[in-house]
């Protein structure tokens, strides 16, 4: 998995999926909150399978590291 996801865009999914998760378990917002720990797990890993789809990086120009790994 190549890092698709930007600082910016990584704690913004941290911070929305955590809200979504706390709100759910204080049942002030219904089941449908669940989907934070999705956004949460994008954020934790810096990836997005919906962005490879899209095509989409939120992280700017591709890094030396990222290179290697990817073959490219």
């Amino acid at each position: 998995m190549k890092r698709n996801i930007g600082t910016f865009d990584r704690i913004l999914r941290i911070t929305v999926g955590l809200f979504l998760i706390i709100a759910t378990t204080a049942n002030l917002i219904g089941v449908w909150g669940w989907i934070g720990i999705v956004v949460l797990a994008t954020g934790l890993l810096s990836f997005c399978p919906m962005y490879t789809v899209l095509g989409v990086r939120s992280c700017g120009a591709q890094t030396h590291a990222d290179k290697d790994a990817s073959g490219v």
